[in-house]
């Protein structure tokens, strides 16, 4: 755990927002504008509905597994780890490298207020703002948001004043007929070409999954953020794109790299057009800053999991962050600041996150098929599995959009990730992935463990705040029994008989007999195929518990069908009252949606273990903690 959990649904939002909104609204439609013309609307809005089906996939993975790293983690666990490897390269490159594109790109709008000023000052100054957010995040991740927090306050607050005075002035006036005519200078392909490229000015939305363990309730908040963050700036992105189209002309639109501060000075004079600068100068070193806290989690996580050094998991015990993984990102963007020239690697950062995006809508799929028992999302994406399907083909498209250099650098961080699994991880990674439970339903045949299912029972055990009490403790050490074939009441009694008696110190004919006269007082076949034999046995706090899947059935009367799951207790007279919760356990149990088909097709007796274990029923701790008491 990296913090106490402090970050709510106003900071992840703050983020998110501060993430995407830079040079997708404040550079990129003059760019479009030239590709697109006036049908530039349509592509944000294309662009926007491309990017929902893995804001719905992202939603739904972390629904059901907070965790750092985000993105990562994922895919990770749905393919393992090399193309966990990859992901989390990709993404730690891809979103440093955006924040460093995002700092230096604030040169455009230095140079409203400082004519002369050169581009190696611009690139001193995006340097010092990168060290100063780095120094902020090492301090305190709250106090980095706070920062941002209001910084995004301040964006939305000169967006909305751009829309509404841009909206009075043209008021009563016809937009011009030579502003919006032609209105697809580039026809379909134009519209499709452009959306391609402002599509990534969504892909900051989803940097927020990375920072999971640092949110309360992040299944919950994480999600909430996501989506109001996305309609916000898709509305913000649509409004200032239309209203600047209105101001300004086809050739000053065309002509320039700040369209909303032409479109300010056209609105409001010097005045305003600085301050449209001013807030540009700010979008971008928020997703700067998002970048810095963001791709920071994608190391720390890899360290986790054994795929780098562990010096990036070391987190302060003072403050709570993971500073060593802050500095190493924070230097990384700083060396692409000064030294490299970002213009074709952005393009590949793109191309990088696209492919992210891919994996994330193919981690859904994986998920849901391999039918792991804790795989149990708050939040479902829907349309499954259409929706990940069209949105897999359609960023395929946009990749072939980018060129082939995008693509083969892509090609060569898959290369490089290969060979990092081959010479550093090597068999450190003993966890199977998702994709290898699926391969494992399609052949039938039985060759992964169960360290992934236990992995995602204990998230859920986190998510859901459910603290271990007694009932949890006797299940993690009792028998379970696999029975394969069909047998007779009074057969399966002699088998629980033996294995009580071992516990317990009684002779087994003692317990069979206690086990038949329970049975013939009152039936325990409570359900159609579940039974809850249970008796009351001499001494003191004693208290056994036995689970039992019969294959083909156990055939307690000629009357009802076969019985498939059973539950045996069997406890001294002073355990009553935990006999009795141990009853309420197993009912709330069995009512669990999907509990019988998941018990009965469960793969071994561990799967079945872990199923009881993964129960979201309420928990008595105090019972748990008496019990550990007395002992």
């Amino acid at each position: 755990m990296i913090t106490e959990n402090k970050l709510g649904l106003w900071d992840v939002f703050c983020m998110a927002t501060g993430a995407m909104i830079s040079s997708g609204l404040f550079v990129l439609p003059a760019l479009a504008y030239r590709y697109g013309g006036p049908s530039i609307v349509i592509s944000y809005v294309l662009a926007g509905v491309l990017v929902l089906p893995s804001v719905l996939s992202k939603a739904e993975l972390i629904s059901a597994m907070p965790k750092a790293g985000g993105t990562y983690f994922f895919i990770e666990r749905s393919f393992g780890p090399i193309s966990g490897t990859f992901s989390g390269f990709a993404n730690w490159f891809s979103i440093s490298l955006k924040g460093a594109f995002a700092l230096v790109g604030m040169g455009a709008f230095l140079e409203y207020f400082f004519p002369n000023v050169s581009y190696m000052e611009i690139k001193i100054a995006a340097a010092i703002f990168c060290v100063f957010f780095m120094l902020i995040n090492v301090y305190s991740v709250k106090a980095s948001l706070r920062v941002n927090n209001l910084m995004v306050v301040f964006l939305l607050g000169v967006c909305a004043l751009y829309v509404v005075g841009s909206f009075i002035v043209l008021s009563g006036k016809m937009i011009p007929y030579e502003h919006i005519s032609p209105f697809m200078p580039g026809g379909l392909k134009g519209i499709l070409s452009v959306a391609g490229m402002v599509f990534i000015s969504y892909g900051g939305l989803t940097k927020i999954a990375t920072i999971a363990e640092e949110v309360n309730k992040p299944s919950k908040t994480i999600p909430k953020a996501m989506f109001i963050s996305f309609f916000v700036v898709q509305t913000i992105y649509v409004l200032c794109v239309i209203v600047t189209i209105g101001l300004l002309s086809p050739k000053e639109l065309g002509s320039t790299l700040i369209p909303l501060t032409h479109g300010g000075l056209k609105m409001g004079g010097m005045l305003f057009g600085g301050f449209l600068s001013l807030a540009a100068l700010v979008a971008f070193i928020t997703t700067a800053n998002a970048g810095i806290v963001s791709s920071s989690r994608v190391p720390l996580a890899m360290a986790k999991d054994g795929l780098l050094p562990s010096r990036f998991s070391t987190v302060s015990s003072k403050r709570g962050v993971p500073y060593f993984s802050i500095i190493v990102t924070g230097f990384f963007m700083l060396t692409l600041i000064l030294f490299l020239d970002l213009d074709s690697l952005v393009k590949t950062a793109s191309t990088l996150m696209i492919i992210l995006f891919m994996y994330v809508n193919l981690s859904v799929i994986i998920m849901r098929e391999s039918k792991i028992i804790n795989y149990r999302p708050l939040f479902r994406a829907p349309l499954y599995p259409w929706l990940q399907i069209i949105a897999i083909i359609a960023y395929g498209f946009l990749i072939y959009e980018m060129g082939y250099i995008p693509l083969l650098i892509a090609a060569i961080f898959i290369g490089l990730s290969l060979l990092w699994n081959l010479f550093y991880v090597r068999n450190r990674i003993k966890r199977q992935s998702a994709l290898m439970h699926l391969v494992e339903r399609v052949t039938a045949k039985e060759f992964v463990d169960t360290s992934l299912e236990e992995e995602l029972k204990k998230i859920l055990h986190k998510r859901d705040n459910v603290i271990k009490d007694r009932f949890d403790s006797l299940i993690e050490n009792c028998p379970v029994l696999d029975i394969e074939e069909s047998m007779e009441r009074d057969e399966f009694f002699d088998i629980i008989s033996d294995l009580l008696a071992k516990e317990f110190d009684i002779k087994p004919a003692k317990i069979k007999k206690l086990l038949i006269a329970r049975e013939e007082e009152s039936h325990t076949v409570i359900d159609k195929g579940l039974a809850i034999p249970h008796i009351v046995i001499p001494g003191k706090g004693k208290f056994e518990v036995i689970v039992v899947r019969a294959q083909k059935g156990i055939i307690f009367s000629v009357d009802e069908e076969p019985v498939n799951i059973i539950f045996v207790l069997a406890g001294s007279h002073d355990e009553r009252n935990f006999h009795l919760r141990s009853l309420m356990a197993i009912a709330n149990i069995v009512k669990e949606p999907h509990f019988y088909k998941q018990f009965t097709g469960a793969r071994n007796d561990e799967t079945l273990r872990i199923l009881i274990l993964s129960s979201t029923r309420k928990r008595h701790k105090n019972v748990f903690n008496l019990h550990k008491k007395r002992k």
